[in-house]
């Protein structure tokens, strides 16, 4: 079962929806992209899967999106949000996972380490532009000081596996699949295999953090 909590933070309200985890003795906080919300095919399966296994899932909307907004501000401001929610996701008093997809996997990469989190979950990083791979990212992926688990789609325009540098972070690829982990047809694998392969990835990664 769902829940929905708002708070208040710089720029507007943010909206948090928590999955409660059987006997959880982890948050596992995950933001969105810029170019949608919660409803992400791979944060929703965490939501569903991750719950099972003694994670508590909490989906992060940014006031931007909350406000219906359809772009999303800076870096910076995303990073205020960010932080005006952690007391939130804090409260059950558990250690707490930053996480998130694409630009929210930046954002959680960001403040990991200054909020406390004990890993972090990047979900499709945005490594460049796309067609910019001169544009790394690579420095805020590299310096979140926890352990960090990347989630990554073979044929990603953002930055595909073989494109990672070496670092201190577990990189687990998603064959065939894009940025949104949509996998073509005559890839001859269906959709559930693809959210299979993410949430197995995420469940012994979370496994092995409370270890």
């Amino acid at each position: 079962m769902e829940r929905k909590e708002i708070i208040d933070v710089a720029g507007g309200d943010a909206r948090v929806t928590w999955f409660d985890g059987r006997h959880a003795g982890l948050v596992l906080a995950l933001g969105h992209g810029a170019g949608g919300g919660i409803e992400a095919r791979d944060l929703r399966a965490i939501a569903r899967a991750l719950p099972a296994h003694g994670v508590t899932v909490a989906l992060v909307e940014q006031p931007w999106r909350v406000a219906g907004k359809k772009l999303a501000p800076a870096p910076k401001t995303l990073d205020t949000g960010w932080r005006g929610v952690w007391p939130a996701l804090a409260k059950p008093g558990l250690p707490v996972v930053a996480g998130g997809r694409s630009a929210g996997a930046r954002v959680a990469c960001r403040t990991a380490a200054e909020l406390g989190a004990v890993g972090v979950l990047a979900l499709s990083f945005p490594l460049h532009p796309p067609g910019r791979p001169e544009k790394s990212r690579a420095d805020e992926l590299l310096g979140t000081g926890v352990p960090t688990l990347v989630v990554q789609g073979g044929n990603d325009p953002f930055g595909k596996p073989a494109e990672f540098p070496d670092g201190p972070y577990e990189l687990v690829e998603v064959p065939f699949a894009d940025h949104g982990f949509a996998v073509p047809k005559k890839a001859g694998t269906d959709e559930a295999e693809t959210l299979r392969t993410i949430t197995d990835a995420v469940t012994r990664w979370t496994a092995a953090l409370r270890e």
